[in-house]
Formats: C-alpha cells, sequence, structure tokens
C-alpha cells in the first residue's frame, strides 16, 4: 500500500466534512479522514491555529471562517452569486417558484445559491449541493456547451437513474444537448423527483464561454414552460453582462 502524502492526509481531514456531517468529533475525523487519532490531532491542531477548523466548547470541530474567506475569490463561487444574486431575485419575484445558481465540477454540478420557492415541489437542493449534469436543467445546459470530447465521454459512461423519468439512454441523451444548443435552454422534466420540472439557461462570461446556468423549478403537474423560458432567459442574460458579456452585434 502506497504512503499517503502530507497534503493527501492535510485534505482529506477537510474532506472528512460535508453537509450530511457538517460537525465532527476529533475521532469521527480520525476515522471518516482514514487515519490515526494521533495524526489526526496533529493535523486538526495545525488546521485549527489556521483558522480553517474552529473547536466549539464541547470540543466538536466545525469549518471555520477563514475558507469562507478564501471561497469568496472563487470566480465561480461567491464572486458569480454576488453579480448574479439581484437577476435571481429579479426571477423569483417574476415566478415566486425555486430559483437556483449551479456552476460544473467535473460530471456533477454544485449549486452555489437557491432562493426558495413558494410551491412544494420536491426539491432536493441546498447551496453546496451535487447532481449529476444529466439528471438537472442546470446540469443539462452546462454539459451541451462544454467541451465535445468529455460530452462523448460523459454520454458513454453510466448514468445514474433517480426516478422512471431519468434520462438514461446515450442516444436521447445526445439529442437532448444538441436541442439544448439549437434553443438556448434546458428542460428536465421529472429527473430528479417525480413532481418537479425545471427550466435552465447558461450564463456566459467575458469571453462567451458558459461558465454557469440558472434555472427555475416547479410542479411539473401546472408547469407554463412558455412562460417560464423568457424569464429565466432574461436572468441568465442579466447575470452574464454582469461578468462583462456583451452579445454578438447582427452583421
Amino acid at each position: 500500500m502506497t504512503a499517503r502524502s502530507a497534503p493527501d492526509r492535510l485534505l482529506s481531514v477537510l474532506a472528512a466534512f460535508d453537509h450530511e456531517h457538517p460537525a465532527l468529533s476529533l475521532t469521527d475525523i480520525s476515522r471518516r479522514a482514514g487515519l490515526t487519532l494521533t495524526t489526526a490531532h496533529r493535523l486538526v491542531a495545525a488546521l485549527t491555529e489556521w483558522g480553517a477548523l474552529e473547536r466549539d466548547e464541547s470540543g466538536v470541530y466545525h469549518v471555520g471562517l477563514r475558507l469562507w474567506e478564501l471561497a469568496a475569490l472563487a470566480p465561480r463561487g461567491l464572486a458569480l452569486r454576488q453579480l448574479a444574486l439581484p437577476y435571481l431575485e429579479d426571477l423569483y419575484e417574476a415566478t415566486h417558484e425555486n430559483v437556483q445558481l449551479a456552476v460544473q465540477d467535473g460530471g456533477e454540478v454544485v449549486y452555489i445559491e437557491w432562493i426558495s420557492g413558494r410551491s412544494a415541489v420536491g426539491v432536493h437542493i441546498r447551496v453546496g449541493a451535487r447532481w449529476p449534469l444529466h439528471a438537472t436543467g442546470v446540469g443539462l445546459v452546462l454539459l451541451a456547451h462544454g467541451d465535445p470530447e468529455f460530452q462523448q465521454r460523459y454520454c458513454a459512461g453510466p448514468l445514474a437513474s433517480f426516478t422512471p423519468y431519468t434520462v438514461t439512454d446515450p442516444a436521447r441523451l445526445r439529442r437532448m444537448l444538441a436541442e439544448v444548443r439549437r434553443t438556448g435552454v434546458a428542460v428536465s422534466t421529472r429527473q430528479i423527483t417525480d413532481d418537479a420540472l425545471s427550466v435552465a439557461a447558461p450564463v456566459r462570461g467575458p469571453d462567451g464561454a458558459v461558465l454557469a446556468a440558472v434555472s427555475v423549478v416547479v410542479p411539473q403537474s401546472d408547469a407554463q414552460v412558455p412562460v417560464l423560458v423568457p424569464a429565466v432567459r432574461l436572468a441568465a442574460l442579466g447575470i452574464s453582462r454582469a461578468t462583462g458579456w456583451r452579445p454578438p452585434k447582427d452583421p
């Protein structure tokens, strides 16, 4: 067995924390990181001194504010969220439904902002949540506008299923991606939960590349897609302009 490097061990301590495990004891960290208690204690002490972790009065550790400060520098994270928030709020006011902003990380989408709507639709989303690209509206947008070679590999790979309506056929997924590129929006129906429909549109950066996607999620039973499409497109256009992108002028 290959010995783990010092950076790998340090990162494994941070990776021990997630949405299901936001607070951990030293023993929990040791177990989840796959480290001896002595090694975990040494690394946790260093991370706590630096501010990456914080220890409460009961001796339990939490992610520290120093990591939040660093995250604010990420152009696809909090910085993008701050630019997008006024347009996301406008989209919410126009629909009063669930509004989301997401970026791509490998084969998944990561949600960096979410405004909860009034409907009881089963949205399994929170900031920091991840879902496979093919199963969400924002994911379809990001996949459709991504690297063609990556698209081919992704479509050929195993496609996880969450409901009977999740798209798991590679040929059908490729057709859906072509339609997203043609229309400029993605409509994802009942793929994560069997009661939800999402409409998503691309957010572009200064160079025109798609760097995020914005969506609205509504109950599938009474979704008015023709009404939602222009609202989502307008929000995506506003965010894109805020990043510095300008649409090409007609010849």
